[in-house]
């Protein structure tokens, strides 16, 4: 198994870029601002169903959305892509409102939705 993760994850390297985060303009990390910029990427990512969603992803340009039913599909999604599959307290862990997301292939991003996620997030089912 460690040459399976080895293949796919590089070990944790400090940054060593400073940043003046005191000069950054942070506030679309307070929480009302957050949920509008989180739905706003949500809306904007492709969506992408059924099987074989590792296969479809790499034929779409940008962000893509992926529904899951529940922890078991989201395992199922979630092992293709090789990212983290635990479950804490009935939700994934990372989970914000139902939704995973992390990078795939350079900065595109992958949005596993769960069933109630657009829901709890106010966008219309698209």
């Amino acid at each position: 198994m460690g040459q399976f993760f080895h293949q796919y994850l590089e070990p944790i390297k400090l940054n060593d870029v400073q940043v003046d985060w005191k000069a950054r303009d942070l506030s679309y990390l307070m929480e009302d601002n957050y949920v509008k910029h989180f739905t706003d990427m949500l809306k904007r990512a492709n969506p992408v169903h059924g099987n074989d969603v590792l296969l479809k992803v790499r034929n779409i340009d940008g962000d893509v959305r992926i529904p899951y039913q529940d922890q078991s599909d989201f395992e199922r999604i979630a092992s293709q892509f090789h990212v983290f599959e635990e479950w804490k307290d009935g939700v994934p862990r990372t989970a914000y409102k139902g939704v995973v997301f992390f990078r795939y292939q350079t900065s595109r991003r992958i949005f596993l939705v769960g069933p109630d996620s657009l829901k709890q997030l106010g966008i219309a089912d698209a």
